[in-house]
C-alpha cells in the first residue's frame, strides 16, 4: 500500500535487534548510499537475476516470492467482475510479471478477499493460465485464501474522531471486507490440517505491546478505551503460517501485510502497530518467545524449533529510510534465525533513483534494494521481503525491476503503474531433504 503522508524522522541511527531481544543500536549507512553503484555497475550484475532457477546437480532450487500486485478494488464483487474477463489489462500486466518470473511459491499481497473464493480461481484460470505477449503461462495446484481484518467493522471509534463506522474504523483499514487481502499459490501441497492463522489475535495480549498513547492525556498508552482494547486485533489484516510440502520437508511459509505506518496522527497508532505486526512473525521463529500467542484455532504458541520457514510480505518497514517506528524491520533483519544475504537487488531501482532525484538522493539505503515506487515522500523504499530460515541457503534472489530500455519496462513503468507501485520480489532456495 503507498505510503505518501509526512512524518519527522524517528531516529538517526538504525535500531537492530540482540540475539536476546533487546533493541541495540548500529551506525546507519552514509548518505547518499543510494548512489553508491552506478547504472552500469548495476546493469552488469543485476539483469540477469529474474532467470529461473537454473538445473545443478543436487535438485533445483525452489522460487519463493511476493508480490503486492494491487488487485484491490474500490467496490465489493469488483474484482471477481474484472477478472471473470481475461481482458483486465492491469490482472494481465500482473499474470505476465508472475509467468516471466515463474515463482514456485507465490504470496499475492492485496488481493481482495471473497468469501466463495472466486477470484482466486479466475485469477488462476482466466490470467495466469493464459499466454500474455508470448509469455509461458504457469498453472498452481494449490491455492489458499482466507478472511482478513480489513473493512469488517469494529463497532468503536477507533480513530477517535467522534464517530463510529468507515474504514477507519474497521479492525484493519479498508471499505468493505476483504479489500487488501491476501492470496498464496503454490507448485507444493499445502498441509491444510496444519495451518494457522491469526486474524482475531489481540493487541493488548502481546507482552510489551507498543499500544498508542492519547497525547492529550496523562495516562499512558490509553488511545483506545478498556472497551476497544479488549476487540482491537493486531493484524491489520491476518498473519498465516502455510505448512508446504516440499519433497519429504515441510517449509512453513509465513506470509502477512502490516499497516503502513502512516495515515494517522501524534499518537502513531498505525506505526506502532506495523511495528508489533513485525514482531508477531519475530516472536513466532524465535524458540521461548511465542509462547503467549494464540491463533484463530485456539491453540498457543510459536514456531517448533527447528523448522523451516519463509517470512514473506509487504512489511510497509524500510531498514533505513521512510516513517516505520525504530527497528520495526529489524526485528527479523537482525533475528539470528533468519537468513538475510544476498538481498535482492535490481538495476532498475538504481535507475529510477537517478532519474526521479529528489528524496530518493538523500536515501541511507542502498538504491538497489528499494521493492516500492513510491511518491514523494517518502520515496521509493525497500518494504518487500523474503526471508527464509538460515536452514534454507540462498541460491539467488531479485526484484523484478527492468531498467527503461529492457522490453520488459512496460510492466513496471512510472506512475500511473501499469501494474502496482510494487515489485515482485523472489528468493530462490536450496530446501534440504527435498
Amino acid at each position: 500500500m503507498l505510503t505518501t503522508r509526512p512524518r519527522a524522522a524517528r531516529s538517526d541511527a538504525v535500531p537492530t535487534v540482540s540475539p536476546a531481544g533487546t533493541l541495540a543500536t548500529a551506525p546507519a549507512v552514509a548518505l547518499g548510499t543510494a548512489l553508491a553503484v552506478t547504472l552500469g555497475t548495476a546493469l552488469a550484475a543485476l539483469t540477469t537475476l529474474a532467470a529461473p532457477p537454473a538445473a545443478g546437480a543436487g535438485p533445483e532450487p525452489v522460487r519463493f516470492s511476493t508480490f503486492n500486485a494491487s488487485l484491490n478494488r474500490s467496490a465489493e464483487g469488483a474484482l471477481v467482475a474484472d477478472l471473470s474477463t481475461t481482458t483486465n489489462v492491469q490482472a494481465a500486466n500482473v499474470a505476465e510479471t508472475i509467468q516471466r518470473v515463474r515463482p514456485d511459491v507465490l504470496l499475492v499481497n492485496e488481493f481482495d478477499y471473497d468469501a466463495g473464493h472466486v477470484a482466486l480461481g479466475l485469477f488462476q484460470r482466466n490470467y495466469l493460465s493464459v499466454s500474455r505477449n508470448g509469455s509461458t503461462p504457469i498453472d498452481y495446484p494449490y491455492a489458499y485464501t482466507a478472511p482478513v481484518n480489513t473493512g469488517v467493522p469494529s463497532g468503536f471509534d477507533l480513530n477517535n474522531d467522534g464517530t463510529i463506522g468507515g474504514p477507519d474504523d474497521a479492525y484493519g483499514f479498508g471499505f468493505f471486507p476483504g479489500q487488501y487481502g491476501m492470496a498464496v499459490y503454490s507448485r507444493f501441497p499445502i498441509d491444510t490440517a496444519g495451518i494457522r492463522t491469526f486474524q482475531r489475535f489481540l493487541w493488548k495480549d502481546m507482552p510489551g505491546a507498543l499500544l498508542p498513547d492519547d497525547p492529550a492525556t496523562a495516562a499512558p498508552a490509553d488511545w483506545f478505551s478498556p472497551q476497544e482494547l479488549a476487540a482491537v486485533r493486531l493484524s491489520s489484516k491476518s498473519h498465516w503460517d502455510l505448512p508446504l510440502q516440499v519433497g519429504r520437508r515441510t517449509v512453513h511459509f509465513l506470509v502477512s501485510h502490516p499497516t503502513p505506518p502512516t495515515f494517522d496522527g501524534p499518537e502513531d497508532r498505525n506505526g506502532r502497530r506495523n511495528h508489533d505486526e513485525i514482531r508477531l512473525w519475530a516472536d513466532y521463529i524465535t524458540p521461548g518467545r511465542g509462547g503467549y500467542l494464540y491463533d484463530d484455532a485456539g491453540r498457543y504458541g510459536g514456531l517448533k524449533p527447528g523448522s523451516a520457514f519463509v517470512i514473506a510480505g509487504d512489511q510497509n518497514a524500510d531498514p533505513y529510510d521512510g516513517d516505520s517506528t525504530a527497528g520495526a524491520i529489524w526485528q527479523l533483519l537482525a533475528n539470528p534465525r533468519v537468513s538475510t544475504s544476498p538481498v535482492p537487488q535490481s538495476a532498475g531501482a538504481v535507475e529510477q533513483t537517478l532519474l526521479q532525484g529528489g528524496v530518493n538522493l538523500t536515501h541511507r539505503g542502498p538504491a538497489a534494494q528499494d521493492t516500492a515506487d513510491f511518491a514523494e515522500p517518502p520515496g521509493n523504499l525497500r518494504v518487500d521481503y523474503v526471508l527464509p530460515s538460515r536452514s534454507l541457503r540462498i541460491a539467488g534472489s531479485g526484484v523484478f525491476w527492468p531498467v527503461t530500455t529492457d522490453p520488459l519496462f512496460r510492466l513496471v513503468g512510472v506512475f500511473p503503474f501499469p501494474t502496482s507501485d510494487h515489485k515482485l520480489v523472489w528468493v530462490d532456495l536450496s530446501v534440504p531433504g527435498r
